[in-house]
Parts: structure tokens; C-alpha cells; sequence
């Protein structure tokens, strides 16, 4: 067994589905509503869930997070994608290192994530983010720290849904091919044939926030029920009113198999 492995299983820990928060949302938008002082919206984050999802910046001011026993995994985000800054209209989908993996995991990180953008119009700029993609995943591997691949297209919100799920179907595998240990994805109409297409566990995101809580919770129940092994949501576990709930609740969907609706009464989630 190697560290690699040691990590994967704390994650999937008994063999279940996962549940990591994400809070490395500033890393693109700066402040945004429900993460203004993120220490203190860290430090509220479930113990139920599996995981947190965090800057490289950000890990050191929310050390209280995970430095005790049974505390959520570290996930540290390490390198820089342009496309992620929508309010600037970027559209070239430039990825660039952050940080180095060695110096995420000083810093406490106990997975690191990657993003690959691909068809971004331009030969040259995909290539190079495949290098960078592979350098990094590279040195994660020679540390037996987990590599969490995620494929997220360069304009997803310009992208129809057939067109977004061949991205996210196609993107999946090339991440596996490259030596992904496990993805973080766009749910999309056929998640199914994602899943089925690819070797390594899918987790499920979040994207933009759902008009209500059981619809959060709904998304989540499609994503295990098609085949992920997981969830990993922001906007939808944090802004609402009341997180720590809408986290057990999610946990129960996700590792439980209770319905959207139930999990919705036992928590007693209010929108």
C-alpha cells in the first residue's frame, strides 16, 4: 500500500461515496456572498463531510479545519485557470502552476486538484495545458499525494447540452489516460456514459447555485445514481441558511441513498 493509497481510502473511506466542500472560490472571484470570511465559514463546515476544497493561500488561515482527529481532508487547488474568471470574459482557458505540489503539502494539503481545460480553439494553448497538467500530476505522484483531475471546458455556459456533455465525456477519459486518480466534473444529460467511460471515481459538481435546497439535493442523488462516487459542492452546501444542515443532509443522500426529499424533512432545510 502506498501513501496514494492511504489517502484514497480516508477519502472513500469503507468504501463510500464522498463529500467535499469547496471553498477556493476567491481564487478566481475574490470575495462573493456566504465566503467573505472564509476562516469563519470553514470552521463551521459539517465533520460529516469528507473533504474541503480550498486555495493554497487560504489552507494556512484555516489550519482549525483539519488539525484534529476525524477532521475533513485538505484538498488544495494548485494551479491557476483564466476561464474560471467569468467576470472578465476570458475565453482562452489558460491554465498555469500555482503552486508546487511539495510546497501544497508543507502547507497541509492532503490531495491536491488539477484542472484541464482542452478546445480552447487553440492547438498551442491546449498542448500547454496538458504539460502543465502532467508536470504537476508528475510530482504529486512522486510524493503519494492523490491527484483529483477536473475537466471543465472553457466556456461551459456558452456550451449546449450535448456539446457540454461530449466535452466532459471526452475530457474524463483523456484525464484517466494522463494518470488522474479521480475526476471532479460538469453532471451532465448522459453522466452515465461519463462514469461507465472512465476508470478512475467521478465526483459530481455543484455548479451554480440551485434556486432551492432540494433541487441541490436532487442533483446530488442523479450524480450517485448514474455512477459517481461523489459530490463536490460550494455555492449549493455554503449559501444557504443554514450549511452545517444542508451538509448532513447532502451526506445522506450521497452515502446513504436517502432520497432528496426526505433528507430535505429530517434536517428540516429551509430555503
Amino acid at each position: 500500500m502506498t501513501g496514494k493509497d492511504i489517502r484514497l481510502g480516508r477519502l472513500f473511506s469503507g468504501g463510500e461515496n464522498a463529500v467535499v466542500v469547496a471553498v477556493d472560490h476567491g481564487m478566481f472571484d475574490g470575495p462573493i456572498p456566504g465566503m467573505i470570511n472564509l476562516p469563519e465559514v470553514v470552521r463551521k463546515v459539517d465533520k460529516a463531510v469528507d473533504a474541503v476544497l480550498l486555495s493554497p493561500g487560504m489552507l494556512s488561515h484555516c489550519q482549525h479545519t483539519f488539525d484534529y482527529k476525524g477532521a475533513p481532508m485538505a484538498i488544495t487547488r494548485i494551479n491557476w485557470s483564466s476561464h474560471f474568471c467569468f467576470q472578465w470574459d476570458y475565453k482562452e482557458g489558460i491554465a498555469v502552476r500555482a503552486v508546487s505540489v511539495s510546497d501544497a503539502v508543507a502547507a497541509g494539503a492532503d490531495i491536491v486538484l488539477v484542472c484541464l481545460t482542452l478546445q480552447t480553439g487553440n492547438e498551442a494553448q491546449d498542448s500547454s495545458n496538458v504539460e502543465t497538467w502532467c508536470s504537476l500530476a508528475n510530482e504529486a505522484k512522486a510524493l503519494g499525494i492523490p491527484v483529483l483531475g477536473e475537466y471543465f471546458p472553457a466556456r461551459p455556459d456558452r456550451l449546449g447540452k450535448a456539446e457540454l456533455h461530449d466535452q466532459v465525456w471526452k475530457g474524463c477519459r483523456i484525464l484517466a489516460e494522463l494518470g488522474a486518480d479521480l475526476i471532479k466534473t460538469f453532471y451532465t444529460e448522459k453522466f452515465k456514459d461519463v462514469t461507465e467511460g472512465c476508470p478512475v471515481p467521478v465526483l459530481g459538481l455543484g455548479a451554480e447555485k440551485t434556486p432551492t435546497q432540494v433541487q441541490a439535493l436532487e442533483l446530488a442523488e442523479k450524480i450517485v445514481q448514474d455512477g459517481g462516487r461523489g459530490v463536490v459542492f460550494g455555492r449549493n452546501a455554503i449559501q444557504v441558511k443554514d450549511p452545517a444542515a444542508f451538509q448532513r443532509a447532502l451526506c445522506d443522500v450521497v452515502k446513504r441513498d436517502v432520497s432528496a426529499e426526505q433528507a430535505v424533512k429530517v434536517h428540516k432545510l429551509k430555503d
